[in-house]
Parts: structure tokens; sequence; C-alpha cells
């Protein structure tokens, strides 16, 4: 059955879950909740009880996530007409259960190489160790005004899959946590030049597409498989997630075999129906969806121009070109429903301005050494922002009871000096810092397995004597919370000076043992784990 045979403002798979919800047959099946009426005796299962109502499992009319034939079939034919793709698929375990099936699918073989971002999301990595796979880190593009990072130039990726032509694609992440990212076209370009698949975790990225001021998304730059939380920036309940396909690079029958192999055998339906019914809202309300959550968006921005103290993070508004004319530039496109904003002062750090704000009743959705994320979407009200405004307001006149904020690195932020009456959006920081985190373009291969390495194959060494050895933990400057290193991959003389340069710096490390980088973990040598066998 193809998408015009069904009606976009259909959700078969939500509608089949309400009928079963409001029907009155007996049930001989699982859950043992039984609609809920397991709780009876207490008085019911509260908030729960027409979630239960619609918990449902295989039987006749709800089909198979698994073997699709019918309401879930047609409901995954809908997504992909709304995404764009050529296949889509529910995913009920996030987008972790989306990057694990990709990485399985793509590194077939035990030792297939894939070409990786370096800073991936965990499940990223776990899905290496699951596949037994080699990966090749990918240094990102850094934009000098926030220190931050997003994806690896096209530069960097045509030159990694040049130096290893056996690799079985690239995977990379777009947008960030920030919302930040750059045009993916030139890296789907360069994959397809080399005739291997661009895979995407555009976990952050669901509702890119659907609205003019909104970035292109990931399939419409030439991504080959996609992965979307749908649940993150549009409204399906937590872990409901999609998988997005194109193009002739992915099998798709090897992909939704290993799909079933890492989701449950007894999916969510709740979630599943929520997936249905955020696709539907799109299909039938297009680009009015996000109206009210970007205008929510616009009085905030105009709100933080009243409050000077407060800064935004944004793109500059003029892009640097490279000698081609192509933009060059590490951050291009912002995602308008992620504000990410700090204390121009830099007496507060991100964590504890998210602090205050949440003593003032509004939940941001994550902080760092500077900067608070501030996560609105279609979902989001005029009352929100003014809510936001209000406690904004109050904290940007408190008491200054913390000193001018200085990085890890030791070096004061560079703007802790500007007067709170500036009206600069955006302030253009040079990240000594980073300066340290500058290596190659990308790595050597790296072997992943799920054979543990013992703590008698490792030991901890002073810096002095790291170099050429195999790194036994990951080691994570935050600023930026890119990792220098990954473990069981051999440490350069420049990473080694680094390294160096990042403990007298006094910089905060995570993932390491040793805080204060003293000391760093490796692999015994002649071990088994050194040889990463």
């Amino acid at each position: 059955m193809g998408t015009e045979k069904l009606e976009k403002g259909k959700a078969p798979l939500f509608e089949a879950l309400q009928q079963y919800k409001n029907g009155r047959q007996a049930s001989f099946h699982v859950p043992g909740h039984k609609k809920g009426r397991a709780y009876a005796s207490f008085g019911g299962a509260g908030f729960l009880d027409q979630v239960m109502e619609a918990d449902v499992t295989e039987i006749t009319g709800t089909d198979d996530l698994h073997h699709p034939e019918g309401v879930i079939r047609d409901a995954q034919l809908l997504a992909a007409d709304c995404f764009g793709a050529e296949e889509s698929y529910f995913l009920v375990g996030g987008s972790t259960s989306g990057n694990l099936a990709m990485i399985l699918t793509v590194c077939s073989h035990p030792g297939d190489l894939l070409l990786v971002q370096r800073n991936v999301h965990k499940s990223v990595l776990n899905g290496l160790m699951l596949a037994g796979a080699k990966a090749v880190f990918l240094e990102p593009q850094v934009d000098e005004s926030s220190g931050l990072a997003t994806a690896p130039s096209a530069e960097t990726v045509a030159a990694a899959l040049a130096a290893y032509p056996e690799a079985k694609g690239v995977l990379v992440t777009m947008p960030n946590y920030y919302g930040m990212g750059t045009d993916l076209a030139p890296l789907a370009g360069a994959c397809h030049r080399h005739d291997v698949p661009l895979l995407v975790d555009e976990a952050h990225g669901a509702h890119y597409g659907q609205h003019p001021r909104l970035p292109r998304s990931a399939l419409a730059s030439g991504a080959d498989a996609v992965v979307q939380s749908t649940h993150k920036m549009l409204a399906a309940l937590t872990m409901g997630a999609m998988l997005h396909v194109q193009g002739p690079r992915v099998n798709r029958g090897l992909l939704r075999q290993r799909l079933a192999m890492v989701q449950s055998s007894s999916p969510s339906y709740p979630v599943m129906g929520s997936l249905d019914l955020a696709r539907r809202q799109l299909h039938v309300q297009g680009a009015a969806a996000f109206t009210a959550g970007l205008a929510a968006v616009e009085s905030l921005k105009r709100g933080l121009q009243e409050l000077p103290r407060f800064g935004l993070l944004q793109p500059r508004a003029q892009q640097q070109q490279d000698a081609a004319g192509a933009a060059s530039a590490a951050y291009a496109t912002q995602d308008p429903f992620k504000v990410v904003i700090y204390d121009r002062t830099g007496v507060l750090s991100g964590y504890e301005l998210q602090h205050r704000l949440e003593a003032w009743g509004c939940i941001p959705e994550m902080s760092d050494d500077r900067y608070v994320v501030l996560l609105y979407s279609l979902g989001s009200t005029e009352e929100d922002t003014r809510h936001l405004l209000k406690a904004l307001s109050h904290i940007s006149v408190e008491k200054a009871d913390a000193q001018p904020l200085h990085f890890s690195s030791g070096a004061p932020v560079q703007h802790a000096s500007l007067p709170v009456d500036s009206r600069e959006e955006n302030v253009h920081v040079e990240f000594s810092t980073w300066n340290i985190f500058d290596q190659a373009a990308f790595s050597e291969p790296i072997a992943f397995s799920l054979i543990p390495v013992e703590p008698d194959e490792t030991e901890a060494i002073p810096l002095d004597a790291c170099a050429g050895r195999v790194a036994a933990e990951m080691v994570i400057p935050y600023p930026p919370g890119i990792p220098i290193l990954y473990p069981g991959e051999r440490i350069t003389e420049s990473v080694a000076l680094k390294l160096k340069r990042l403990a007298h710096s006094g910089a905060k490390c995570q993932g390491v043992r040793d805080p204060k980088l003293g000391t760093i973990l490796v692999r015994k040598r002649g071990s088994h784990a050194e040889s990463g066998k």
C-alpha cells in the first residue's frame, strides 16, 4: 500500500489503540494489569489509568512492530512521507536503539571500520562494542566564539575516507546539544563519492525541515540513515524515536533484523501510538504547528534585550568564506527552539545560573561551565516566557555572591570585565583552552570489543612516560567536553604534550581515575588488552 492511499490526517496505529481502549472485549492476553483493572482494589492507577487502558500487545488488529503488515506498517509509511524518507521505522528504545541498529547494519562483520565523529553519544560507542568494529575518530569543527564543537568538516571526512578506503561509512551528530549545526550536504557528497553511507544521529533535530525558520534536515541534506528522537523536540512520549532511510547504501533487510535484535519483542504500544500522533500533527498542521512555540521564543529574545546581563549564543551574522566561496564556519545554523544563554559578567557559571533558575521554578534542559540551554518546542507558550523573564529579571539584580567565572584552564573568561549594559548579542571569545585540544584531523583505527579489560592488565603511569602507550581510560577535558582519548587509543607525542598542558593548567577532566591528571591509566605492555585483539 502506498502513501497515496493513506490519508495524512489519519493516525492508523493511534486510532486502533483508541478503539481497543474503548472496547468492551474480555482480555485473555498480556499485559497482566488488564487495562489497569488489577489496581482497582487500590483505588486505580492514578494518572496511568488511561494509559493502561490503551496498553496492549500484538493481538488481532494491532499489528507487529517487527513484522508490520497492518496499522504499524501504515503508520510507518505515513511517517516516511512526512519526514521525507523512503522508509521509516518506529523505535521504542529512543535514538539509542536506532544508533545501535545503524552501526550493526553497516559494520556487519567483526573488524569492520567506521569513521566516527569524536564527540558522539555513548550509544555510538556501545554500538561499536556490540559490532566488534574499529573506529577512526574524526575531529569536529569548533566554533571559536563559544568553544563548542559541531561536526567534522567535509575536508576531514574526505581525507579520512581517502586514508581508509575500506571504511563502511561515516557517522556524525547534528545538531549538537546546544542546537548548533553546519551544512551536512558536503559531508554527504564526500561519502557518496566513496560510495559509503552517511549516518546521522539527529536525535535533537526531529523537527528540522518542518518550518522555514528551522534548519534543513539531515535527510534533505543527503544522509542515508538518520535517527531522530521524536520525543525530544516533537510531541511523542519519552523513548519514542524514528529511524529514516533513503538510497541504496544501507541494507534494509539487515537493518530490520538488527532493529529486532536491539528492541524489545514486546514494544510499548502507547509509545508507538504517540509516534503516530506526533507525525499526524505535523502532517495536518504543517509549519503552523510551530507558530506558538516560535512566538514564545521571540518574546524571550525581546525580553533579553531588556536584561543586558545575559548573552545569547547564536551564529555570527557574517560567516567567513573560503577561497572557493563556500561557508567554512563551524557554526552556521542554530535551532531557534534551543535558546542558549550565559552571564556576560562572568559571575555566574552555567551551573549556578541553572540552579538559580530552578529556584524560581524554571527547569532548563542542561547547563555547563558557561551556558544554560533553555529548550522550547511546539508545546511552549507565552506564559512560559513570562515566567522565565520574571526569573531572569530577579536573578539579574541579585547581589553577586560569586567571583567572576574562571574556566578550568586557569585563564579567566575574557568577557568577564564587560559592563552589564552591553547589548552585543554574541560576545566572540577566543578560547585559549581550545589550543590544548587541537590535534590531528582523525585518529588511527581503534578496536572496540565486548571483552572487558581486566584491572591487572592496566597500570597508572606518569604523563612523562605515556607517549606510545595505549590508553585504558577516556580523557574528556571540560570544557569543551570532547574526548581527547578513548580507551584503546594509542597516545601520540602530541597528545601526551597536550595532557601535560592540561594537568599544568589545572583543567577539569571527566572519565579519568586521577582527576588532577598526575597519572593516566594505560594498558600494560605485552598484555592482551594492549594488542587490541
